[in-house]
């Protein structure tokens, strides 16, 4: 009798029921832990976060931390050779104060300080607006995938654009479980997307924005069937060396 084969077939039973027996339960009874499970999912996850609205820039916008420089025409005391966005998208001008700038292209603001000179103080004032340097357009993307990090996007990147940044979801990654949080106005936004049904075209690819934070969760299942399968070449290595004929 080979007692080999059988010490072998009883110890890859016995991981099995270890690790994949419990992992399958779990899943069965739909209890994988879930990032936030309040988030919206499917078609509401698009409205939630605006990623429906979102279409791809004709024009630059101005955006917090972009250093610009304002020249008013014939008005050395008004022009500045340098200045900053600040966090709250707002710059300050010598006589109107503090002007709204994010948000809009540099032609676009050379025409509201244009309006805001000449409503007071200028008659038919000349403004020019140049951008200077442009503060990085980032995503950040954590949890499980390959390469966690904050990466620099262009418009039009998408969440596929993402995760191909940080390399591919990992192995034990919950691709239904992928959540993107974006904030609006001061307002934090939140959505939970499926990765599967994205990549096969059945559910757009939702366009990312500077600031989002893309967090890919984690599937138990897979977790426990990767352990498995990275334990199951050691318990076969001990059923050899515990082989022998009778």
């Amino acid at each position: 009798m080979n007692w080999g084969i059988g010490v072998k077939s009883v110890q890859r039973r016995s991981w099995a029921a270890t690790f994949l027996a419990p992992a399958i339960a779990l899943a069965a009874a739909g209890c994988q832990p879930a990032l936030n499970s309040e988030l919206p999912s499917g078609p509401a996850a698009y409205d939630a976060i605006g990623a429906g609205e979102v279409v791809a820039p004709t024009a630059y916008t101005l955006r917090r931390g972009d250093r610009l420089s304002i020249d008013v025409f014939q008005e050395g005391d008004l022009s500045l050779a340098e200045l900053q966005i600040d966090e709250a998208g707002m710059i300050s001008l010598p006589l109107i104060g503090e002007i709204s700038a994010a948000g809009l292209s540099p032609s676009q603001l050379a025409r509201q300080i244009e309006v805001s000179y000449g409503g007071r103080y200028l008659r038919d004032p000349k403004v020019n607006v140049v951008l200077l340097s442009a503060r990085p357009r980032t995503v950040s993307v954590e949890g499980q995938v390959m390469r966690p990090g904050v990466f620099p996007i262009e418009p039009g990147y998408t969440l596929l654009s993402a995760m191909a940044l940080a390399s591919s979801p990992s192995a034990d990654a919950k691709l239904d479980e992928v959540l993107i949080f974006r904030t609006i106005g001061g307002q934090r936004l939140g959505g939970r997307f499926d990765l599967t049904e994205i990549r096969s075209g059945r559910m757009a690819d939702p366009q990312l924005l500077p600031g989002d934070v893309v967090i890919v969760g984690f599937s138990s299942l897979r977790g426990l069937y990767r352990d498995f399968l990275q334990l199951a070449p050691v318990v076969g290595s001990f059923a050899v060396l515990g082989a022998g004929n009778n």
